[in-house]
């Protein structure tokens, strides 16, 4: 009879530890729990940089591909910069072409009669922060830049600031060459003086 007991015995136990104890699935929630906010404050953290990014690349290949068609159209071309929404255009940036608007095309006369291509609006918490051309600083209003059709272009730089994070990124414009270069944070070139030559 005791031998029947002891044979039970065995089946009973693995059927205990076959189960989770209470304490041991809020031990699993609290780990998942823990995990899961960890992953989402880093990609809380990595989402701001990648909309700046994406906002850099954009204005980017627009400067390049205004560049490109002063080259191959053998014409000026400009970019208007506007900080802020006023007179019926957006907060961001265009192309506007030297031609006319109406259906004929051709050049135009003046720069009232030029096309202008559709505006490139800035996300939401990115804004210019400061356009220098040509050694002069503009934070405000409207700021035009030329590519002329050898490739050459206003010497210009263009930062970018995302808010609240206050990360920071400088697209700057070449003169001679009109090619784009890029620097992390905010970017101001050093002009020759007068001084620097004696």
């Amino acid at each position: 009879m005791n031998s029947g007991l002891h044979a039970c015995q065995p089946f009973a136990a693995r059927g205990r530890e076959r189960g989770f104890t209470l304490v041991e699935l809020m031990g699993v929630v609290v780990v998942l729990g823990l995990l899961s906010s960890i992953v989402y404050v880093s990609w809380q953290s990595m989402l701001p940089r990648s909309q700046l990014n994406s906002a850099v690349r954009e204005l980017a290949a627009t400067l390049s591909e205004a560049r490109s068609d002063a080259i191959a159209r053998n014409a000026e071309f400009l970019v208007e910069y506007h900080f802020e929404e006023a007179d019926g255009h957006p907060r961001g940036y265009r192309v506007v072409t030297p031609f006319r608007r109406d259906i004929g095309g051709g050049l135009a006369a003046a720069d009232e009669e030029r096309w202008a291509r559709a505006w490139h609006v800035l996300p939401d918490g990115i804004e210019f922060k400061r356009i220098s051309v040509g050694g002069a600083d503009f934070t405000g209003g409207m700021v035009v830049v030329r590519f002329d059709p050898l490739g050459a272009a206003s010497d210009h730089s263009v930062v970018l600031v995302q808010n609240p994070w206050e990360n920071l990124y400088t697209i700057e414009v070449l003169a001679l060459t009109g090619l784009v270069r890029f620097h992390d944070g905010e970017f101001a070139r050093e002009y020759p003086k007068e001084t620097d030559f004696k």
